[in-house]
């Protein structure tokens, strides 16, 4: 008898504890913090390595776009792919980007991300990382932060390639000082060229024409010249016609 109870009252003690659970995890719809907590622990228990990494990165972004940058960053290290690590240290970067932050708060997390980045020992998706980074600290206005990070860059491709990021994005803001010394920076003189009729293209589409033709102005290789120009031209004379003069004959 005495036997019985006992199992019994630890059956109640079980189904009571389960019950407890379900009610912690319970959260309202419009509640995003308490969905994204219980995200967080669900993550841990995904057993497909790739579906729990994707699903701690998007965690990690949804966490940065609240600002809850300490709890985003915090993600990045229960990540095993190294890309992955790479793509939430963007999704973080990128976030936070957005919420137009003063310069001494966005510091820290910049900071943060660098160390995260750090740690990535796959050479390619450490030097992507750090892409990603001067990026956001680009969108972000850092421009002397996204410079420095560019410039740490071993990887001459890419540190080419951030350089090149951070002049499209400032272009993209107007800033078109800022955006021919970041093509500057840009090492290889082919691709500094191409990326520069990029630039271009990005303030002729804004209307931004006298600084569009300063960038055109730039570019070393005649030809390359040639069709950024001719697109500041024909985007005002022909804006109807879809090729805009770069059509090859």
């Amino acid at each position: 008898m005495i036997a019985r109870f006992a199992t019994l009252l630890a059956a109640l003690i079980l189904l009571s504890s389960a019950g407890a659970q379900a009610q912690d995890a319970a959260c309202a719809g419009s509640d995003t913090a308490c969905i994204l907590s219980v995200l967080d622990k669900t993550a841990d228990t995904i057993t497909d390595k790739k579906w729990r990494d994707q699903t701690l990165r998007e965690v990690a972004k949804l966490y940065a776009a609240k600002g809850n940058t300490d709890q985003a960053i915090a993600m990045i290290g229960k990540i095993e792919n190294p890309d992955t690590r790479a793509l939430t240290i963007r999704g973080i970067g990128m976030a936070v980007a957005r919420l137009n932050w003063t310069a001494d708060k966005y510091g820290p997390v910049f900071t943060s991300l660098q160390t995260e980045a750090a740690k990535i020992d796959h050479a390619a998706s450490h030097a992507i990382a750090l892409t990603y980074i001067a990026m956001s600290q680009a969108y972000a206005g850092d421009d002397a932060g996204a410079t420095a990070t560019a410039k740490s860059m071993t990887n001459a491709a890419l540190r080419n390639k951030a350089f090149a990021e951070n002049a499209e994005i400032q272009a993209a803001r107007g800033d078109v000082d800022t955006a021919l010394a970041s093509l500057a920076a840009v090492e290889d003189a082919q691709y500094r060229d191409k990326q520069a009729q990029i630039v271009a293209k990005i303030l002729t589409d804004s209307g931004a024409y006298d600084k569009a033709i300063r960038i055109a102005n730039s570019i070393a290789t005649p030809y390359a010249q040639a069709q950024a120009m001719l697109y500041i031209a024909a985007k005002q004379i022909t804006p109807h016609e879809s090729d805009l003069g770069q059509k090859d004959e």
